[in-house]
């Protein structure tokens, strides 16, 4: 019987690469390409079956498609190129695979990489928004789910976030892309945060790195952890501090998940996942740059960018900086 995979996002949601579809009543808009319903057609797994598109909303680097057949429900991503911004499907697949090899992942049913398409089971929940993540009892499960992937066969492929922002930097610079007033300022506190990060290191473990609210699903049992594009082995306090970041945890939240996740108190990881969450943001504000000057998409990306820029500046320039610096060299 194939799991299913719910993109329905809850209201609310902070969606970084989500954009609602076309409803079915949009005058002169079809929400599933002609396109998309051959290529989905001519698909082996859903071939020969009477079949049922539904467009999904999110995907700012994707179209996603729930397909309901007789065989079951499914969810299709259609691939854009993603080079710009680091993207490698194959490990995507990969890691898709072994996510769900880890019982947190949906089921992969089938990868085309000719047709840029992957083919997932549809697992049935509630995508979950920021203010389901921050709850008390919420938190504990979360973080099960990440032990659970983190535990799990190791990924293709690293993900390290300094060296994401390097790259992204170059490709902004090179390209003339503009990028925020003040960014480059702050490049000599990226390097004491990464200095700083080196000296407490555990080892990295596999991350899906990409964990907004919108990419848990609960099905009343457990947290599933969908949408690997930017997964890779990492350290996991980087996964810790993106979710707080993303899903708009304040101190206590990112506590108590950091907490969970490692059993007990560690000021020190309760502080690298904080200063984690500071690098993201700022690794992130180029993502955003890239995507403003390069995606036909109706987002306001430079937008996004800037709200994690104002954050990892305001962390970055504070006086609290140099304290948290020195707290996560600290092994306990």
């Amino acid at each position: 019987m194939v799991s299913e995979l719910r993109h329905d996002p809850a209201p609310g949601a902070d969606e970084r690469r989500r954009v609602p579809a076309p409803g079915p009543d949009e005058p002169g808009r079809d929400p599933v390409p002609v396109r998309a319903r051959e290529l989905l057609a001519a698909i082996p797994s859903l071939a020969g079956q009477v079949m049922q598109i539904s467009a999904l909303p999110g995907g700012l680097t994707n179209q996603n498609f729930r397909v309901t057949t007789e065989r079951g429900c499914f969810v299709a991503r259609l691939w854009s190129d993603g080079g710009l911004l680091g993207i490698d499907r194959e490990h995507e697949y990969r890691n898709s695979v072994l996510a769900a090899a880890a019982g947190v992942g949906a089921p992969v049913i089938e990868y085309r990489p000719q047709d840029r398409v992957l083919v997932l089971g549809y697992i049935d929940g509630k995508t979950l928004g920021n203010a389901d993540v921050g709850r008390p009892a919420m938190i504990p499960r979360i973080a099960a789910a990440c032990r659970a992937l983190h535990g799990g066969g190791r990924f293709a492929g690293d993900f390290d976030m300094f060296e994401t922002q390097a790259r992204y930097y170059r490709v902004a610079s090179e390209a003339g892309m503009p990028i925020p007033a003040g960014y480059e300022e702050l490049l000599p506190a990226f390097a004491a945060a990464r200095a700083a990060l080196a000296v407490g290191d555990e080892g990295t473990v596999p991350c899906n790195n990409d964990l907004l609210a919108a990419n848990f699903i609960d099905d009343g049992e457990r947290i599933w952890v969908i949408d690997y594009e930017y997964s890779g082995n990492n350290d996991p306090c980087f996964e810790l501090g993106n979710i707080a970041g993303e899903c708009g945890l304040d101190g206590d939240g990112l506590a108590a998940l950091v907490t969970a996740y490692y059993g007990r108190a560690r000021r020190s990881r309760i502080a690298r996942a904080e200063l984690f969450g500071l690098v993201a943001r700022y690794g992130w504000t180029l993502w955003g740059a890239i995507q403003s000057a390069t995606s036909d998409l109706d987002f306001d990306f430079w937008s996004w960018g800037m709200e994690r820029f104002e954050v990892a500046a305001a962390g970055f320039t504070s006086r609290a900086f140099a304290q948290l610096l020195s707290e996560v060299q600290d092994r306990a």
